[in-house]
């Protein structure tokens, strides 16, 4: 059985890595079609994420690419927040 501190619900995530600013706004996101986990659509909110998955997340003004580096138990700070993910820039 895996363990439960090794994945996380995706909005969750999205909320503690701070890429929108409610929990709300994180599920409708990820209800509205606009994050991919390892390519693939997700839509439901409480689908697992883990490390090492890569996000892709369609902002209002820019697509980020994040991969999951680790979890949080509580949404802090923005630099807390940094190392939760890297940011995968295409060259």
């Amino acid at each position: 059985m895996a363990d439960p501190a090794d994945r996380q619900r995706v909005d969750r995530w999205i909320w503690h890595a701070r890429v929108v600013r409610t929990r709300e706004a994180a599920a409708e996101l990820v209800r509205a079609g606009h994050v991919r986990l390892d390519g693939a659509r997700v839509t439901s909110p409480s689908h697992p994420v883990k490390t090492g998955q890569v996000l892709t997340v369609a902002l209002d003004r820019q697509v980020r690419l994040l991969r999951v580096v680790g979890f949080s138990e509580r949404r802090g700070s923005a630099t807390s927040a940094s190392a939760l993910f890297e940011e995968i820039t295409e060259v």
